[in-house]
């Protein structure tokens, strides 16, 4: 198989997000938070919960000084409340999926330690989405033994007026890599933060809660580096695909 070029791999995982973001568009803008019943904003927070918060959808093994891995992603997180989250957003038609697309980046530091940002702006909505990650592989993995690594990370949204919403994570996942093959899985908890703002604090109280996190998911690196994964967080199951670079 002809391996391709990573100027050739970042350009060609570019326009996939070029072209891929104008069919996932909601056309739904978060601004009637203030509509919402308590137990309504609860449910809205539990599905953002698991859509927004930090998927990993790299393996556990460290990059190394030099590494590099960058890429552009497209997850899928299928509502329980699609309901609420369109009354939140003016009764404008919002998909059973939320689709979250990202821009994303990692750096190997010294220790096998790993540092790793991310940016999202969800086509025709005001979601907007910016975290990271700091990752370090206790274990490192070798050609016999598995890679091991405790990972922190944040997201927080910003862009929506009547609401402030962040979350934070803490995992622990393995890898064991099989030639061009990279199967991982971790288990973990995200702290929910979801606050109203505006006029919306007026009718609405904070909901801080916690969900368990648990996902799995492959890494494939053919000169085209993919990464597939699935993610239950709160029960609420996602579905990414990742494509770049890694070196």
């Amino acid at each position: 198989m002809k391996r391709l070029s990573p100027a050739r791999s970042l350009a060609l995982s570019t326009w996939v997000f070029v072209l891929a973001a104008p069919a996932m568009a909601l056309a739904a803008n978060v601004n009637t938070v203030d509509t919402l019943t308590q137990s309504e904003f609860r449910s809205l927070s539990e599905d953002l919960g698991a859509a927004l918060s930090y998927k990993p959808m790299i393996p556990s093994e460290p990059l190394g000084i030099t590494g590099f891995d960058i890429g552009v992603a497209v997850t899928g997180t299928r509502l329980k409340n699609a309901s609420v989250l369109s009354k939140a957003s003016g009764n404008d038609s919002v998909s059973s999926t939320l689709y979250v697309p990202s821009l994303r980046a990692h750096k190997g530091l010294p220790f096998d330690i790993d540092i790793g940002v991310n940016y999202t702006a969800v086509p025709s909505t005001n979601l907007k989405l910016y975290g990271g990650e700091l990752r370090w592989a206790v274990l490192a993995g070798s050609t016999v033994s598995p890679a091991v690594a405790v990972r922190v990370a944040i997201n927080k949204v910003n862009g929506v007026d009547q609401l402030a919403f962040d979350t934070t994570s803490l995992d622990l996942s393995v890898s064991k890599g099989v030639l061009n093959l990279t199967p991982y899985a971790g288990v973990g908890q995200v702290w929910v933060k979801s606050t109203p703002k505006g006029s919306a604090a007026s009718f609405l109280s904070a909901e801080k809660f916690t969900q368990t996190k648990v996902y799995a998911g492959v890494n494939v690196n053919l000169g085209l580096n993919l990464d597939f994964e699935v993610d239950s967080t709160g029960g609420i199951t996602s579905y990414g695909v990742k494509a770049g670079v890694r070196f």
